[in-house]
């Protein structure tokens, strides 16, 4: 027997019995308890007002179509209960084998318990199927991200090995820079799934933040410059509670982002505080992109539509490494019209 009829039938035999059992106890009681009395304290009662055989009749055509009531209203009211129940059974069972598209149903009639139960189940089942297209749509992209480099790898090498590629310095460059771009993405990924899981590790300490940006800015100039970008820094002597590696990381990702999708002349790097935090800026004298847009482009994968210039290239991955920092130290990320005219974002901590 099914789960589903074993259910029905057990709740059904179970609410019927328990009426026609509290029927026939009320009715038996009575007569028994006035049996009792009569046997024990005759003063209470005449002979008149013995239970007589009539009585006992009476009493029986009268309990009997009460019992018969309370059984229809017993049965109804367990076909209530079970319906949602057999809903939520086979949508289980559908689920255990792989749909996760299946739903439960409880009707406008069903208790409330129940109807919360069935809506709750209902919840968790959109959840997982969520989850479900995420994971697939995050492994399809994540696929998509590693065949290029490993392409352009596995191309290259085997062109070394043919002799079509000459095994120089050049060449060896160029695959130096496939394997770091993989080596990139690999810690991107691992950095937005770690902060997502709530693991990602923070070595915290009380920093002057000005001297590591001016380090990193210094390390970044000389290729800015051959792309014909200028950096322009305007940093305040400030101190917060940070780990210095993943706001250099964060910083990095900015300055790369811009560069890669606003096509500037100016990156600018700012640090200063605003309603008692610390404020890190990096902006661009590019074209912007639309507020609202900053949700959808700090998910995994996603690259914007500025309205100027694009580049397709990178992972998608920067601004959710950014925002997964910011929130890994209690903070935010925030997007807002730079003072170039382009776009600008806040990268946004405590004081501590």
């Amino acid at each position: 027997m099914t789960l589903r009829y074993r259910i029905s039938r057990e709740i059904l035999l179970l609410m019927a019995s328990a009426t026609v059992v509290s029927g026939l106890v009320v009715f038996f009681g009575t007569f028994i308890l006035f049996s009792l009395l009569w046997e024990y304290l005759p003063s209470l009662a005449t002979d008149e007002e013995r239970f007589t055989g009539t009585d006992f009749l009476i009493l029986a055509i009268v309990i009997l179509p009460v019992l018969v009531v309370a059984a229809l209203a017993s049965f109804r009211l367990a076909r209530r209960i079970v319906a949602p129940l057999n809903s939520l059974a086979t949508s289980a069972r559908r689920i255990k084998n792989g749909d996760l598209s299946a739903r439960a149903v409880a009707d406008r009639n069903s208790p409330g318990e129940t109807a919360d139960l069935v809506e709750d189940f209902n919840a968790m089942a959109q959840r997982l199927e969520d989850m479900s297209n995420e994971m697939m749509a995050w492994n399809a992209s994540i696929a998509h991200e590693l065949r290029t480099p490993l392409t352009i790898l596995k191309g290259r090498l085997q062109g070394m090995i043919d002799r079509i590629f000459p095994l120089d310095e050049v060449s060896l460059t160029g695959l130096l820079n496939q394997v770091n771009t993989l080596a990139r993405l690999v810690e991107d990924l691992r950095t937005v799934t770690l902060a997502d899981s709530g693991h990602l590790d923070l070595q915290l300490a009380d920093e002057r933040l000005k001297p590591h940006l001016s380090e990193l800015a210094d390390m970044l100039r000389h290729e800015l410059l051959s792309a014909g970008i200028s950096l322009q820094l305007d940093l305040m002597d400030l101190r917060a509670r940070v780990d210095i590696l993943r706001v250099r990381q964060a910083v990095l990702a900015l300055v790369n982002n811009a560069r890669r999708h606003a096509s500037p002349e100016v990156i600018g790097i700012a640090l200063f505080a605003r309603d008692g935090k610390v404020v890190i800026r990096v902006d661009d004298d590019g074209p912007g992109l639309d507020g609202g847009d900053l949700p959808r482009l700090s998910k995994p994968f996603v690259r914007g539509s500025s309205r100027g210039a694009e580049d397709r290239s990178g992972s998608g991955l920067g601004l959710s490494v950014v925002r997964a920092i910011a929130e890994a130290h209690g903070g935010h990320l925030e997007y807002c019209a730079g003072p170039r005219g382009g776009a600008a974002f806040d990268l946004i901590f405590g004081i501590k």
